[in-house]
C-alpha cells in the first residue's frame, strides 16, 4: 500500500511511500548504517544513464503502480568487469508523470568517487547528481524474514531489503526523524551486531568485503543477491560478466566462515591466506566482526579443514558453510 508522508517531508522528497503489510514483533531491531551513504539523482534521462551503468536493469523503476519495485540491488563495474560500487537503488518518483528520482546508497567511504564516477559518463544527459547529507539509512532486522512493518511515518523510504530476505528492510529517514517513532516495537542495535549478522549470512556490503576494483561479481554471489540482469544488453563490464555465466564455470565464492578460537578480527589484513591441511591455497579472508567472517574460497576446499595463518607461531581454525538462502542448484 502507499502511505502519504508528512508536509515537510514532501519538500523535495516523494509523496507516497510503499510499505509491505502485516506485524512487526517487539524483537525487530534497528540499525544505523554509519558507513553508508546516498547520492541523489534527479531528471528525465535518470533511468536510461543508469541503465548503461549498473548491472541491474532499471527499467522496472518506469512502471506504474504497485508493480513498480522501491529499491534494486546492482553493482557499478569497471570496464574489466571488477566491481567498483555495490548499490543499492531506491526509487522515489510513483508514476511517469512525475520526474524520474532515484536515490543511490553506497559505502560512504566511497561517496566522493561514486559520485564523479556518475558525473563522468553523465555527459549533456539531463539529469542532476547530488550527495543526501541530510539523509540517514537503517537495516530493520526483524526475528522472522516475513514479519511486515505497518506503516511509515515520516520515513522517506521504507521497503524491503532488495538482496534476501533474511536482511530484513531497509529505511531511509531524515538526520532530525527519531527511527524508533518509525517502526513500532523496534529496538535500536549496535552497527557491529548488524555486520555480525550479515557475516553470519554470507552478504557482503561495501568496499571491505567488495575491494574496489579487484572484486568479481560473480565470485560475490551477485546472482544470488538478485543484483545482476543478463537480458538487459550493454553497460560498463558487461562482457566479461555475461561471458563468465553463460560459458564459465565459477571455482570461488564469497562464503561465510566462521573462526575459532575467536580473535581480533582487526588485526587481520585483508586478503590473509586461508589454507587447507595439507597448507595448499583455499582462498583469502575479507572482513569479519566477532567470531563471523567472510573469505573468498574454492568451492571445492570449503568441507576441508581450513586455517588461518596468523603468524609463524599462531593459527586460527576456519569453518567454511553454504548460506541457506542460496539457491538448491548453487554450485557448491
Amino acid at each position: 500500500m502507499l502511505v502519504r508522508a508528512s508536509k515537510a517531508l514532501r519538500r523535495g522528497l516523494p509523496r507516497n511511500l510503499h510499505l509491505g503489510g502485516g506485524d512487526i514483533r517487539t524483537t525487530a531491531v534497528c540499525f544505523p548504517l554509519s558507513h553508508r551513504a546516498l547520492l541523489r539523482l534527479q531528471g528525465p534521462e535518470t533511468l536510461s544513464f543508469l541503465q548503461g551503468l549498473l548491472t541491474n536493469d532499471v527499467t522496472p523503476f518506469a512502471e506504474v503502480g504497485g508493480a513498480a519495485p522501491r529499491a534494486l540491488y546492482a553493482h557499478a563495474l569497471n570496464v574489466q568487469g571488477r566491481c567498483l560500487y555495490d548499490v543499492i537503488a531506491y526509487r522515489l518518483h510513483e508514476n511517469k508523470q512525475e520526474e524520474q528520482h532515484v536515490l543511490l546508497e553506497c559505502d560512504a567511504g566511497l561517496l566522493d568517487s561514486f559520485r564523479k564516477h556518475l558525473k563522468l559518463y553523465k555527459i549533456r544527459r539531463k539529469l542532476d547528481i547530488s550527495p543526501c547529507l541530510d539523509l540517514l539509512v537503517w537495516a530493520v532486522v526483524p526475528k522472522e524474514p516475513s514479519e511486515g512493518l505497518p506503516h511509515a511515518g515520516q520515513a522517506v523510504v521504507l521497503t524491503t531489503d532488495p538482496r534476501v530476505e533474511v536482511m530484513g528492510w531497509r529505511l531511509i529517514t531524515r538526520k532530525d526523524v527519531n527511527p524508533l517513532e518509525i517502526v513500532s516495537g523496534c529496538r535500536l542495535g549496535e552497527l557491529k551486531d548488524y555486520h555480525r549478522h550479515r557475516y553470519q549470512q554470507g552478504i557482503p556490503e561495501g568496499v571491505k568485503d567488495l575491494p574496489y576494483g579487484t572484486a568479481l561479481p560473480l565470485e560475490s554471489n551477485l546472482v544470488y543477491l538478485n543484483g545482476v540482469s543478463f537480458t538487459k544488453g550493454c553497460y560498463i563490464g558487461q562482457e566479461l560478466t555475461a561471458r563468465t555465466h553463460h560459458m564459465g564455470v565459477i571455482r570461488k565464492r564469497l562464503l561465510p566462515i566462521q573462526l575459532s578460537p575467536l580473535m581480533p578480527l582487526e588485526n587481520l589484513a585483508e586478503g590473509t591466506e586461508i589454507l587447507t591441511e595439507s597448507g595448499k591455497s583455499a582462498g583469502k579472508f575479507r572482513a569479519g566482526e566477532n567470531e563471523f567472517g567472510i573469505a573468498l574460497l574454492r568451492l571445492a576446499t570449503t568441507k576441508e579443514p581450513l586455517r588461518l595463518k596468523v603468524s609463524d607461531n599462531s593459527q586460527v581454525m576456519v569453518t567454511a558453510s553454504v548460506p541457506p538462502w542460496w539457491p538448491q542448484t548453487a554450485n557448491k
